[in-house]
């Protein structure tokens, strides 16, 4: 099978200070400075008849570094940027990365914003402490903005369990996501259409020899997950504050997505 690391980072790149305060970033530095990533997803494309897997890596996940010791995953990418990141994911889950996609806080509001909003039913009030964004319950679109604090968020009454269900919200926003753009509705209407191709690249990071082109196998494979079409999982950990993976189960789980075979139940973790 093919296997995509997707990387959410909270590169700020090429926002104004306005731009900064609409989609309520916050500061870089208070952030600590650098780059970190938010967002760090493993999509497995099988090369047979078993069904994709979107897998996300809690970024507190307590992993070996190459050159730089056991340390959380997200502090790879500080350290050495998308191939340190790429090299400790390929050490950590047995995987080998084959395809390599990053979008900022920036790109990703443009990306959502550029098809017009995506229309996801959120199940309770989210009002994020720290961002200070609040989404109402109830189905709607959500704008860049919205969108950028609904994967964001984890200091909510809706997010009890922080980054574990940030993760899983995430998961479910992408599934909306492409499964609006790969709908007719989009690929049909020039106004939603044009402006998302135009969007797309400036939004985009991606591995050298890949096109957004190569995206659209992605999308195409991550429809899916909307309708259960998609393994959708974080790995297995031992505890809330998701710094230590569960062995045996981790294991069976990269052993199947190695094996390209089924992802077995007792594994899968929402």
């Amino acid at each position: 099978g093919t296997n995509w690391l997707i990387v959410g980072s909270d590169s700020r790149e090429g926002l104004t200070e306005a731009d900064e305060e609409r989609l309520a970033t916050g500061d870089v530095a208070a952030a600590g400075g650098g780059q970190r990533t938010d967002t760090i997803m493993v999509a497995h494309l099988p090369d047979n008849s078993t069904k994709p897997t979107l897998l996300s890596l809690p970024r507190d996940s307590q992993v070996s570094i190459p050159g730089h010791g056991k340390n959380k995953i997200n502090a790879a990418f500080s350290l050495g940027g998308p191939k340190l990141l790429a090299q400790t994911v390929e050490g950590a889950t047995g995987l080998h990365i084959d395809h390599y996609a990053e979008i900022g806080f920036g790109g990703f509001a443009k990306i959502v914003d550029a098809i017009g909003g995506v229309d996801m039913c959120i199940d309770k009030d989210m009002d994020d402490t720290m961002t200070g964004i609040s989404i109402k319950a109830g189905c709607q679109s959500l704008d860049g903005r919205s969108a950028l604090g609904f994967v964001r968020m984890r200091h909510s009454a809706a997010t009890p369990r922080s980054d574990l269900d940030r993760v899983a919200n995430q998961r479910k926003f992408i599934g909306a996501l492409v499964s609006q753009i790969a709908s007719p509705g989009t690929l049909l209407n020039p106004f939603d259409f044009f402006p998302l191709l135009s969007s797309a690249p400036d939004a985009l990071t991606m591995d050298s020899g890949d096109h957004v082109h190569n995206l659209a196998g992605l999308a195409i494979a991550m429809r899916g997950i909307s309708s259960g079409g998609v393994v959708t999982t974080t790995v297995p950990v031992t505890s809330g504050s998701a710094e230590n993976w569960d062995k045996a189960k981790s294991k069976q789980l990269f052993d199947a997505l190695k094996n390209d075979s089924e992802v077995p139940d007792s594994v899968i973790v929402n």
